[in-house]
């Protein structure tokens, strides 16, 4: 009697051992889908990054490390899931390897991103909607790697032949005559201008200028010849001033937009990649546990009494 009852026993905890087995691997699943479903935004601010590199920032190589992370983190995912599913363990310690290091990329590329974008701010002037830039107010790698003249040859390059100060016409409407007209020095000054159209479509308002339409300006007797940027203006809408600093100052400005963006987003993807790491971690070890057959909580101490009694 005694030893059937050993016998249920045993059969009750090997049908336990099995549902939570089952239900570790539907968990390692779950975390695995959960961790596939992150890579998206990832990739998506890479490729956003990449888009603005294409168009406006010409800066080319700064999306690559977003890009790469949700790719490997999209990867693996499928690899973690299909161990789960298939209970391949190699590939399952192969997953938990390669996303510690991608946990450890993220933090990097995070850390990097704000360390290189904390210094540089766009500055307000006198009876000016827009806000105007300057290279020195900047500092740092990102600065260096801007300033560089054979860098900067291939950026200037780039806003050229995206045509960077094509948007920045617009019209009004002559109340005369109900026509549209170009807009008056004054609507010009009322607008938002991104840090790009300021810098690089514009000369700096320091130097003078009399407003003629939004890319074309006339010298003035009030022209400030000291500042480098006055003199390296040009109505010639292919060199405009994209060789001034205010230019470089404005890329710098609108890349620092763009990756304080992307970070934030980064920054609650990887909270909740830690999170995950951790439960899947988890749910692992409590596999390998049942492989091994480990003692596991209440029921592993209470099969060993009956055969104490046996004897």
């Amino acid at each position: 009697m005694l030893f059937f009852s050993c016998i249920v026993l045993s059969a009750t905890e090997s049908k336990k051992e099995f549902k939570m087995m089952r239900g570790s691997n539907s968990v390692i699943g779950a975390v695995n889908f959960v961790t596939f479903l992150i890579s998206i935004p990832i990739l998506g601010g890479g490729i956003w990054l990449s888009s603005r590199a294409n168009s406006t920032e010409c800066l080319q190589f700064l999306q690559w490390p977003l890009i790469v992370i949700g790719i490997t983190i999209m990867v693996i995912s499928l690899m973690g899931f299909a161990g789960a599913c298939y209970g391949l363990t190699w590939l399952m310690w192969l997953y938990l390897f390669v996303m510690f290091f991608v946990v450890v990329a993220l933090i990097g590329f995070i850390v990097f991103a704000y360390a290189v974008t904390d210094r540089g701010h766009g500055e307000v002037i006198m009876n000016r909607a827009f806000l105007e830039y300057q290279l020195s107010d900047y500092s740092g790698w990102l600065k260096e790697r801007v300033s560089d003249p054979v860098y900067w040859s291939k950026i200037s390059s780039c806003l050229r032949d995206a045509r960077a100060c094509r948007g920045m016409a617009k019209y009004g409407t002559d109340p005369a005559t109900g026509m549209r007209v170009p807009e008056s020095p004054d609507m010009f000054y009322s607008r938002q201008l991104s840090p790009i159209e300021s810098g690089c479509c514009k000369p700096p308002t320091s130097c003078g200028y009399a407003y003629a339409n939004e890319t074309f300006w006339n010298p003035s007797n009030a022209m400030l010849l000291t500042d480098t940027d006055c003199v390296k203006w040009s109505n010639d809408q292919r060199t405009l001033c994209y060789q001034c600093d205010s230019c470089k100052a404005g890329v710098i400005a609108s890349i620092r937009h763009s990756w304080r963006k992307v970070s934030v987003i980064n920054i609650v993807v990887l909270i909740i990649l830690v999170i995950v790491y951790v439960i899947g971690c988890a749910a692992f070890r409590n596999n390998q546990r049942m492989d091994n057959s480990e003692p596991y909580g209440e029921s592993r101490m209470t099969k060993a009494r009956p055969s104490r009694y046996q004897f």
